[in-house]
């Protein structure tokens, strides 16, 4: 196995000081020209390349923070992370992107990682509703910022987006087209966004006059394609079918999409679906489908802003406070809602 190179090598191969070389990568201006042109010539013959790692540790400060987010496999989340990695390039950091993949223990050990690397700070979107995730990581001091979900203390920051505000544009498209029995593809009850959907979709039935009866739930494991084929098999079954679907999200959507056509039912003449998200996926399907529009690029780059300001690494000169940052979501129409002609 090839031995590492190390500042010594270039060194003893240039014939200067360590201190030189170091001088040469850190401060060039400070070496004369021709001692810089021996060592860089040094450097280039073995391959040296210097540890970032040990330099940052050195200086007690990262230039990596973490992004722990529930599913990489989702669009939101990919569009999440370019927001976030673009608002860290600019102050001169770098992204370690991890995927909890709606796991707990994913996320438990993700979290212990971050620590172990001693990154400047965290963007998590939590997985473990119980919150004894968040609660082990704040005991090593490193600061974060949760996204799409909202903090409840004072003791971080969180970028979201209205998920209340949300399901009730969804449910109340719905009912202005007619509809009077809704099923609700939700997902894991116990992700909050999946309650907070579920809690705006009362709030609109109620505003119309409706009781909670006509939404009907329909939770799934994940929030992914194949357990919206799933449900959308479980619609099928049902002898009292409703005439719409309100998914928790796009990719739920689209799976209910899927099984609907397999089973030669029309969308939307016989089943209205809305999502949730508006990925990039939602207005090329089959049928277009109408989502509830969540900023998630503008997501991930508040988010980035926060934590950059927090650990000095930012542009603003006030001193920094936590703050929660609500977006508002916006109902983007097509043709998988709208009403019979």
């Amino acid at each position: 196995m090839a031995q590492s190179v190390g500042i010594k090598d270039v060194a003893r191969v240039a014939g200067v000081s360590v201190g030189t070389v170091s001088n040469v990568i850190n401060r060039p201006d400070t070496v004369a020209s021709e001692t810089r042109a021996r060592v860089l010539s040094a450097i280039d013959r073995l391959g040296y390349v210097r540890s970032e790692s040990a330099r940052q540790l050195r200086a007690g400060r990262s230039r990596i923070m973490g992004l722990l987010v529930l599913d990489m496999g989702n669009p939101f989340f990919v569009d999440v992370a370019r927001g976030a990695e673009r608002a860290a390039r600019e102050a001169g950091l770098g992204v370690m992107v991890c995927n909890s993949a709606q796991s707990a223990g994913e996320e438990a050990d993700y979290l212990a990682l971050f620590a172990e690397q001693r990154v400047r700070g965290v963007l998590l979107t939590p997985a473990d509703a119980t919150g004894r995730n968040i609660e082990a990581f704040r005991r090593h001091g490193i600061p974060f910022v949760l996204v799409d979900r909202v903090a409840e203390g004072t003791t971080e920051c969180s970028v979201s987006v209205d998920d209340v505000a949300g399901g009730a544009l969804a449910v109340r498209h719905l009912v202005d087209a007619g509809h009077r029995s809704i099923a609700y593809v939700s997902g894991p009850p116990g992700l909050n966004q999946v309650a907070d959907r579920r809690t705006g979709a009362l709030n609109a039935l109620d505003e119309a006059g409706l009781g909670p009866e006509c939404l009907r739930e329909l939770p799934t494991e994940r929030l992914d394609v194949a357990a919206g084929r799933d449900a959308g098999a479980r619609l099928l079954g049902l002898a009292d079918r409703p005439t719409a679907v309100f998914c928790a999200n796009d990719l739920l959507a689209l799976g209910v999409l899927q099984a609907m056509f397999a089973a030669g039912v029309g969308v939307p003449d016989d089943l209205a679906i809305v999502g949730y998200d508006d990925i990039e996926f939602a207005a090329a399907a089959a049928v277009p489908l109408t989502s509830v529009r969540q900023p998630a690029v503008t997501m991930g780059a508040l988010a980035s802003e926060l934590l950059l300001e927090e650990t000095g690494a930012g542009t603003s000169p006030v001193p920094h406070e936590h703050r929660r940052v609500v977006l508002q979501p916006e109902l983007v129409v097509r043709r998988s809602s709208l009403p019979p002609r």
